[in-house]
């Protein structure tokens, strides 16, 4: 292509990605909108190709596997210097170059995704955290390097917020993913609260399961909590501000679980537009907010 072809088949990724970002993620894009235009644009490409990612393995049953090799191929394809008729690998491929973003984050996350066509129960936490890393966790290192953030500490906290996060979807998703064969909380910590498979399977609310719920929700707070710790080496303001908006706002939908009495059966937990305004707004009013 040339570079006035080049311009435009950008454009049109970042706008694909964009309305990806905008449909499937609504708090991430809600928080994105502080971001410097460059950081935005990237963050989107980057999104929308983790989403992509994500929708493969709930594709199809026939599908999933054919699914999750075209995207590792686009992957591998992004990061090579051949030609690419895909938009919006046009612009993950960039933003991958212009921020200098590791593929192994990228390799790493289908490996997680391909668990999922694999593996439907986890024994333990350390084999759920194993997941988390590969699926969330490697997300919020990439992320991290287009907020302009680095450093030992800063990377593992950054992990630590995609774990929080995953934790939360695995909590507000429980019904959703039985549905598809799949249950996320270890099998050991069922059998601990004395939980059973047929007590998800008929949406019990049970004694049994709010302890149970109250005692992932008190991980998944723990996780936050740690994360919290490195945002204040995020330099750059507008990405620092988005990061907490994140944070906070995705916590909330702890509270809305909480608040539904455990209930993840019969409503799906979310934040609502206008606690998300707040929610960024006491932040942006908040004094530690500028502080590094």
């Amino acid at each position: 292509m040339n570079n006035k072809a080049n311009i435009k088949a950008l454009t049109r990724g970042f706008r694909k990605a964009k309305a990806i970002t905008k449909h499937f993620a609504k708090t991430f894009y809600f928080a994105s909108l502080f971001l410097p235009p460059v950081k935005k644009q990237a963050a989107y490409a980057i999104y929308a190709v983790c989403r992509l990612s994500d929708e493969s393995v709930d594709a199809d049953l026939n599908k999933r596997s054919l699914c999750l090799d075209t995207i590792r191929e686009k992957i591998s394809q992004a990061y090579s210097t051949q030609p690419l008729n895909d938009d919006i690998l046009y612009a993950f491929s960039n933003t991958v170059k212009q921020f200098g973003i590791s593929r192994r984050y990228f390799d790493e996350l289908i490996n997680g995704m391909n668990l999922d066509l694999h593996k439907c129960r986890y024994e333990s936490f350390e084999e759920l955290y194993a997941y988390c890393y590969k699926v969330a966790g490697v997300v919020g290192l990439a992320m991290l390097k287009i907020f302009g953030a680095s450093g030992t500490e800063t990377e593992r906290h950054a992990v630590e917020l995609g774990i929080a996060m995953q934790l939360t979807n695995i909590l507000r998703d429980i019904a959703e993913d039985y549905k598809r064969g799949r249950i996320y909380i270890p099998q050991i910590e069922l059998q601990m609260f004395k939980v059973t498979e047929s007590d998800i399977a008929q949406a019990s609310l049970n004694a049994e399961f709010s302890a149970l719920m109250k005692y992932q929700i008190q991980r998944a707070r723990a996780f936050y909590l740690n994360a919290a710790k490195g945002i204040k080496s995020i330099k750059d303001l507008r990405s620092r501000i988005v990061v907490l908006i994140m944070k906070e706002i995705y916590s909330k939908i702890l509270d809305s679980i909480e608040e539904n009495k455990y209930n993840v059966f019969s409503r799906r937990a979310h934040v609502k537009l206008s606690a998300k305004l707040i929610t960024a707004l006491a932040i942006l009013l908040k004094k530690e907010t500028y502080e590094n």
